[in-house]
């Protein structure tokens, strides 16, 4: 009896408590998505699509702070970097579980880093190329490094880094990693909030909570609040925003800027803009022939400057994001760190671009063709004013609106001529955007074919140099180089829209894209 007295007094002051700070626990959220992920590896991934699914069912050793600037503890309560730079010890924290229940161990996380930082393992190896080794004793990682990295804290906060049970990995079906990585892909188990419970690829995909997982809420117990988390895959973006307005989803992302002021004055909706460190851009094929064998006047960099220069960007901006973003003046958002304030981007100038067509041997213009995905509002309305920016210039556009698993393959393929895209920045550094977008890595410069013998010189350099001003000065001058190669249309910055249900509490979406949900909950 007493017992019992004193667990319904533990309850009671639970629910209390709980009611108090406006926290529920339980029920789903429905959450309308613009396109299915492809591949749930943390390594082997190459696409927002899977990595902003990744942070809710991995964890990291170090964690970004909702303000995308710094790092925190994550599955490792401290680090410790060596006064020569050239070691970091790590200490787990204790008892902590994958989501089946078997134990986190420092080997486990021996085995991830040496996984990700293996060259032939994906395209964000070089986020980690300064690991020499890794060692693993009781709780204890101790990194050892070949040089000095600036960038360290910020990969092991990163997607790439994410913990994986070796175990469960090396019994997955397959002859080799590529081949387990695809098994346990299909049900992947990590030590996020969530699990991965169904996936329907394509239709949705059904995540449940983690009964393990180390962090608390705001009630004392353990996160995540929801029971379970749906995600919806809607491409087109009237169908997001028809199934919001009924009720039928508590959340959707990527709503059409142009809806924004709308959706803002439906008293059932919350309409949000996170800040982002977002760009918006084309990329082009700058090789000189294109898959189908045809010659490829993107190979030109007067061509691809003309385009630049024809392009009136603030009358883009007022069209397609209606004033919700503003020029894109560098390959990386002006929130990243190191962004050049210098850089002053291209201004709409007809008569620059015309004279670099002709200089170029293509005085009547071109054909030339963008992929676009198809039900993206933004993306038509973009491409259509493009079409008569460009028209002036006599430079014909063709858009092909393609779904974007489609997409994302033609462009990993090198299957393209235009594409239309986005960027997010995944650490609170310029190296990842850098080496993404700028040099031949794992990307092939994002797909471009795009390379400079001086920022492949360049880049290495910025890994390793700990002195912020010359680090700064060599990104000032990659900036630079890459701005007057124009292997990309410089489009505009924009917030991230996600409109919520007016009853959903605590998600947000940080700067470098993350979609946090572990705090989430569907208040009654």
């Amino acid at each position: 009896m007493k017992r019992l007295t004193r667990a319904a007094l533990a309850l009671a002051a639970t629910l209390s408590l709980g009611q108090a700070l406006g926290v529920t626990r339980g029920g789903q959220m429905v959450y309308g998505r613009y396109a299915d992920s492809q591949f749930l590896d943390p390594v082997l991934n190459d696409s927002n699509l899977d990595i902003w699914i990744l942070t809710n069912l991995y964890d990291t050793l170090l964690q970004p702070t909702a303000d995308g600037k710094r790092v925190q503890p994550g599955l490792a309560s401290r680090y410790v970097v060596s006064k020569d730079g050239l070691t970091m010890t790590l200490t787990l924290r204790p008892n902590i579980k994958f989501a089946d229940g078997s134990p986190i161990t420092s080997a486990d996380v021996k085995w991830n880093l040496d996984r990700a930082r293996n060259p032939d393992n994906g395209a964000w190896n070089n986020l980690i190329e300064s690991i020499a080794s890794v060692a693993a004793s009781g709780n204890t990682v101790t990194i050892t490094l070949k040089h000095p990295d600036p960038v360290l804290p910020s990969a092991l906060a990163a997607f790439n880094t994410a913990i994986m049970p070796q175990k469960l990995f090396d019994a997955a079906p397959g002859k080799n990693d590529a081949e387990k990585a695809k098994a346990f892909a299909e049900k992947p188990i990590g030590s996020g909030p969530f699990v991965l419970s169904e996936w329907k690829r394509g239709s949705y995909m059904v995540l449940k909570r983690n009964p393990y997982y180390w962090k608390k809420g705001e009630d004392g117990k353990a996160l995540p609040y929801l029971d379970t988390l749906r995600f919806e895959i809607l491409p087109d973006d009237n169908t997001r925003i028809l199934k919001l307005q009924a009720g039928e989803l508590q959340g959707a992302e990527f709503i059409p800027l142009s809806r924004v002021a709308e959706l803002k004055a439906n008293p059932k909706l919350n309409m949000m803009l996170f800040p982002s460190t977002q760009v918006n851009q084309i990329a082009m094929n700058t090789r000189p022939k294109l898959k189908d064998g045809t010659a490829n006047p993107l190979t030109d960099v007067r061509v691809r400057q003309a385009l630049n220069y024809a392009v009136n960007r603030p009358a883009l901006i007022q069209l397609v994001t209606f004033g919700n973003g503003k020029p894109m003046k560098s390959l990386m958002s002006s929130a990243t760190p190191l962004f050049d304030k210098g850089q002053k981007g291209y201004t709409y100038d007809l008569d620059k671009a015309k004279a670099l067509l002709a200089a170029a041997g293509f005085k009547n213009g071109f054909d030339v063709t963008t992929m676009a995905t198809s039900g993206s509002a933004n993306d038509l309305t973009l491409t259509t004013a493009l079409q008569q920016m460009w028209g002036a210039v006599g430079v014909r556009l063709k858009i092909e609106q393609i779904d974007s698993a489609t997409k994302v393959a033609r462009r990993t393929a090198g299957d393209f001529q235009m594409n239309t895209g986005g960027w997010t920045d995944d650490l609170a550094d310029p190296s990842e955007v850098t080496g993404y977008f700028a040099t031949k890595g794992e990307t092939d410069a994002a797909h471009t074919g795009f390379s400079d013998p001086t920022i492949e010189k360049l880049f290495p350099q910025s890994q390793r140099e700990i002195d912020k001003t010359k680090r700064a000065a060599i990104y000032k001058q990659i900036q630079t180089i890459y701005s007057n190669a124009a292997p990309i249309i410089f489009l505009y910055e924009t917030p991230y829209p996600v409109a919520l249900a007016k009853n959903v509490k605590g998600f947000y979406q940080i700067p470098l894209g993350y979609n946090v949900f572990e705090k989430t909950s569907i208040e009654k």
